[in-house]
């Protein structure tokens, strides 16, 4: 969901939440001593939990310790910077500066994001990402917020003092329609506003972030992140995901008719995808990833054969995907490159980067070469916007919710390398442009400077 207004949805009430239960927790990771305090148990409903703390809770891991069985810790298992997890073979990163030099220009990109959109409100100890566009904030921008604060933990000592602000302000503002998931816009009052149901692609960074927390901090302390992830990723599969696990829909309240039968492209994350079926046990997670393959491949090659751009939002997913028509739910672009596809060449790569997916190498790089094209390989020169066919949108201005995407893209090939060496000085050298690009911008620099990892890679803090 972009923050652009949407109508607003009629909401179809859930009969149930189907709650599955006993989910195996794979991870790289030994298990600690039986019947920690977060989860081992036969008798025991939670999840199971790889990386219990032992029973004497962590004993005291003082400033910065690493240990996140202690709930006062401030320490990161998996600190910014430690480049731990090599990214998958022929991934490439920006060459026109040191690995150092990409970490410190993450940091300092942080610390002005920081300060420009993360905000204390909305009642004691909690935390939100200022997102504008007539909300005080929308789950998307919450999901945002909670991804970029686990991964820069390390670099900031209140990562977790913050991240676990926005895990309370998301459990104050659950969906009527499936309580474990997050309702989509709050107002200024901090109050639920148009509708209080749910954003998939909220929820799905929502649970993603919660798993990276688990392994940065345990689930030893205040908050079980493990338990709350499987209670989102449930929520999700449940009641954002298609009857046949197929496609992910567009949120908890489009389950039938024209929109139930719809889904946004920039809603297929397929390392997250992987990542649920990794650590959940829960096979049919690869189902959806596959199937979202499937739907963009054949949006790419009936509507886009030349530019390989999607749309932002697929009508008959299951059945003949295809663009949607203008004012289909946002505006006249539903059907075009727009405000919500901008994040494709990002979120798609991002299964190359870590899981070396050939299928993800070859739909961002048909995207990258027509690109490069089409600006002479100057990266100053995409639009905000396109048409399949590429044309332009009208506008001529410079936005990075354009632009930074394209970066991750570009390290799937060793060919791009000049191109992702120029996209990263553009992205870097123009901040400032609002929460919306500002924050795509964070997220696709913690990506191509080589930060960016998968909780099923990690080990056990």
């Amino acid at each position: 969901m972009s923050i652009y207004p949407r109508p607003w949805p009629w909401p179809q009430r859930l009969s149930a939440l189907i709650i599955v239960a006993g989910a195996v927790f794979i991870t790289a990771c030994s298990p600690g001593p039986g019947g920690g305090g977060d989860g081992g148990g036969d008798d025991d409903d939670g999840p199971i939990d790889a990386c219990p703390c032992p029973d004497s809770g962590g004993g005291g891991g003082g400033d910065g310790g690493m240990t996140g069985c202690n709930s006062g810790s401030a320490g990161a298992a998996q600190p910014f910077g430690n480049h731990a997890r090599p990214y998958a073979p022929g991934t490439i990163l920006p060459s026109n500066h040191s690995q150092a030099q990409l970490d410190d220009a993450v940091r300092d990109v942080y610390d002005t994001w920081k300060s420009a959109y993360v905000r204390s409100g909305c009642g004691s100890g909690r935390y939100y990402i200022l997102s504008g566009g007539g909300h005080q904030t929308v789950s998307e921008a919450h999901g945002y917020g909670m991804l970029v604060t686990v991964l820069m933990a390390g670099h900031d000592p209140q990562a977790r003092t913050i991240f676990d602000g926005m895990v309370r302000y998301f459990q104050d503002h659950p969906s009527e329609i499936v309580p474990s998931l997050m309702s989509w816009a709050q107002g200024s009052s901090c109050q639920n506003t148009n509708g209080a149901n749910s954003a998939t692609d909220g929820d799905l960074d929502i649970a993603y972030a919660l798993l990276l927390a688990d392994k940065q901090w345990s689930s030893g302390g205040a908050i079980n992140y493990r338990e709350l992830a499987d209670e989102v990723i449930d929520g999700i599969r449940n009641g954002e995901v298609d009857s046949g696990a197929r496609f992910v829909q567009l949120g908890d309240w489009a389950r039938d008719g024209i929109h139930g039968r719809a889904t946004r492209s920039s809603d297929f994350m397929p390392a997250h995808f992987e990542s649920f079926a990794a650590v959940t046990g829960d096979t049919s997670w690869r189902q959806i990833r596959d199937r979202s393959y499937t739907i963009m491949q054949s949006v790419q090659a009936g509507f886009a054969p030349q530019t390989g751009l999607l749309p932002d939002f697929i009508v008959e997913a299951a059945t003949s995907p295809a663009p949607a028509s203008a004012g289909f739910l946002e505006g006249n672009n539903d059907g075009r490159y727009a405000y919500n596809a901008c994040r494709d060449p990002w979120r798609i790569a991002t299964d190359f980067v870590l899981t070396g997916d050939s299928r993800s190498k070859t739909m961002v790089q048909r995207m990258t070469t027509w690109m490069k094209t089409r600006t002479g390989g100057d990266p100053e020169n995409i639009l905000p916007g396109y048409n399949l066919n590429g044309n332009g949108l009208g506008g001529t201005y410079l936005d990075l919710a354009f632009v930074a995407p394209f970066g991750v893209a570009a390290m799937v090939d060793a060919g791009n390398q000049s191109w992702l060496d120029a996209i990263w000085d553009v992205v870097v050298a123009n901040g400032g442009g609002g929460y919306y690009a500002d924050t795509i911008a964070m997220l696709s620099l913690i990506t191509m400077s080589g930060n960016w990892w998968s909780p099923e890679a990690a080990p056990c803090p």
